[in-house]
């Protein structure tokens, strides 16, 4: 589907008057445009005498951003698919997914603003920024598919699982963004 089709393809369907894809699936894009930006760091990073002691931490960062854009990519066709199921607990799933693996993805962040290469510092700050808002864009989908469900039990603890992760990741964006303009302003 779109994984393996142009910016392109994707943008103009996006734009279109078509049923997909749509926020859900553009939530995941952004998440995985934020996990992309971590690898690129790390990459610019590894291999470098400055950074070489923690060389074994941002081995650790590059494996598991890596594994997150992936998984990135596929919630973006898995959006897709979801909506045209019209299954409530598919459409659910995969935004909850998304909102998951960016809390994932966000932690990554302060380690790079003090371990990763101080050229690609701002990198470091766009990538907490898309993934809050890959956050917050599938905490939206969720929460209009929540209100289709059935299980208040589980509403309640998707809620409350969602509610304290938002909390932390805009925490972890407003730290990285100070300490990225610290470092920025000198």
């Amino acid at each position: 589907m779109y994984k393996d089709s142009s910016l392109k393809q994707y943008l103009d369907d996006l734009a279109a008057k078509l049923p997909v894809p749509g926020g859900g699936s553009a939530a995941a894009l952004s998440a995985a445009l934020g996990a992309s930006l971590i690898s690129m760091v790390v990459n610019f990073t590894l291999g470098k005498p400055k950074y070489a002691k923690y060389e074994g931490e941002l081995k650790a960062i590059i494996l598991k951003s890596e594994k997150l854009r992936e998984e990135f990519l596929n919630l973006v066709d898995l959006d897709v698919t979801a909506y045209q199921s019209k299954n409530i607990r598919d459409a659910l799933d995969v935004p909850f997914m998304v909102c998951r693996l960016s809390f994932e993805a966000i932690k990554l962040c302060p380690a790079l603003v003090k371990k990763g290469n101080i050229n690609l510092i701002s990198d470091v700050a766009v990538a907490a920024v898309l993934l809050e808002s890959a956050f917050s864009s599938a905490y939206f989908n969720v929460q209009i598919n929540l209100k289709s469900l059935a299980d208040k039990k589980l509403t309640k603890s998707i809620n409350k699982e969602l509610v304290q992760k938002a909390k932390s990741i805009k925490k972890i964006r407003l730290q990285t963004e100070e300490k990225v303009g610290k470092i920025i302003r000198g």
